[in-house]
């Protein structure tokens, strides 16, 4: 059997089991990539290799920095503060805490800015007695969209202009996508509080429990919220900067937060959700197997196949939108968005219509991963602290995509024309 169609069995057999979680998440995702594995459609050494991922070391090394900032008592602090400001509104806290989180990700890692948040988010939580479950999906919902601000918000804005010069022509500038990104935003936190919440769980957080729990561990020292405070700054300033890798930056971090005292080591372990490490790390060998095995491909060809020889330039447009959103949702943007770049191009020159629109419709759909907690990092990482199920993300998800497709084939064509 053609390990394409194979990957695409495995794929479908593992959405079934997300949807319907008859056996843990982990397990499921763990258990796709072992399939994939035995199957050869990867090779063994690939089945596992989710592990030492990046992404995988990032997550870890700041659900440790997190952790200093509850064991030291500074999460508290600062949701106090917080709370003090915004009131303890669940409309107010939503609109602070996805504005802040949209800006920072327009010019920071969307990952990188969601794990920075996360510890704070919680805290603010727990202040206001909000579940936490109540804000953190729309944390990460903010922090996709607004990588798209920017060119270099998120990877597959760069795809798309590296793209662009691949085929001899003009490339986007560093904020012309903030002509769909910054309308997207607020599309996106307008209905995040006035429809999307009314979708969101609202979960007793265990974790929320246990840390009042571990309350006589909870140092309350003046001294170690000063280290925790300036370690998570320290960490988001090496990351904004670029000065080295975000998961080198994360990592050193975590061993800054023991070191000092901040933590101690066995609750630097216990920091750590293991569900969302295992989670993320098992769905990356199956969303290379996506790439390599040539499913995406085959999906693409079917696709665009349909769309019949002549196409309207709209029609191009929002095929290829719904395209690059369906393959995001298991696959990562940077694969998605890479795979669809040069047959957005293709078909544009087809209808002898400008490649603009279709290209970024391409590279904002790819960034509209709201669906599954699987589709983007920010998504993962919120899983575990939140307590959200798969079904969770499908239901505030699906109709946040259906706004930002409406937003998306109304603004893009009237700043970029086909003609």
């Amino acid at each position: 059997m053609d390990p394409a169609v194979q990957t695409l069995i495995v794929l479908g057999v593992m959405a079934i089991f997300f949807v319907t979680e008859l056996v843990p998440l982990a397990i499921t995702s763990l258990s796709g990539a072992i399939a994939l594995g035995l199957l050869g459609v990867i090779s063994p050494k690939a089945v596992f290799s989710g592990l030492s991922d990046s992404t995988v070391v990032l997550f870890a090394g700041m659900f440790v920095v997190g952790g200093a900032l509850f064991y030291t008592g500074l999460a508290q602090k600062i949701g106090i503060a917080v709370v003090k400001r915004a009131g303890t509104n669940e409309n107010s806290l939503m609109f602070a805490v996805m504005l802040v989180t949209a800006a920072m990700s327009s010019v920071l890692s969307n990952t990188g800015t969601a794990a920075a948040l996360l510890p704070v988010v919680v805290g603010i939580c727990s202040v206001a007695k909000i579940p936490a479950s109540r804000q953190l999906m729309p944390m990460a919902f903010a922090a996709g969209i607004g990588g798209i601000i920017t060119m270099v918000g998120t990877p597959p804005n760069i795809i798309a202009n590296g793209a662009l010069k691949a085929a001899g022509l003009q490339q986007f500038g560093f904020f012309e996508f903030a002509w769909i990104g910054v309308p997207l935003t607020v599309a996106t936190i307008a209905f995040m509080m006035l429809i999307g919440k009314r979708f969101l769980p609202k979960h007793i957080i265990s974790g929320d429990v246990e840390v009042e729990q571990e309350v006589d561990e909870v140092s309350n020292d003046p001294r170690k919220q000063l280290y925790a405070g300036l370690i998570l700054a320290g960490v988001v300033v090496v990351m904004a900067a670029n000065i080295m890798p975000l998961h080198i930056a994360a990592v050193i971090g975590a061993i800054l937060c023991v070191l000092t005292g901040c933590l101690k080591e066995k609750q630097a372990y216990t920091s750590i959700d293991w569900v969302t490490i295992f989670l993320f790390a098992g769905m990356m060998p199956v969303a290379t197997a996506m790439d390599k095995s040539g499913a995406g491909k085959m999906i693409a060809d079917l696709v665009v196949g349909l769309m019949g020889s002549d196409p309207s330039p709209y029609m191009a447009t929002a095929i290829l939108f719904l395209l690059s959103c369906i393959l995001t949702q298991f696959m990562s943007n940077t694969a998605s968005s890479a795979l669809l770049a040069p047959i957005a191009i293709a078909i544009a020159k087809g209808m002898g219509a400008s490649p603009y629109a279709v290209m970024m419709a391409v590279a904002v759909a790819a960034s509209c991963a709201f669906a599954t907690p699987v589709g983007t990092p920010p998504n993962t990482l919120v899983l575990g602290p939140g307590e959200y199920s798969f079904m969770d993300y499908v239901k505030a998800g699906i109709p946040l995509i259906v706004v930002c497709f409406i937003v998306s084939i109304i603004v893009i064509p009237m700043v970029w024309p086909f003609f």
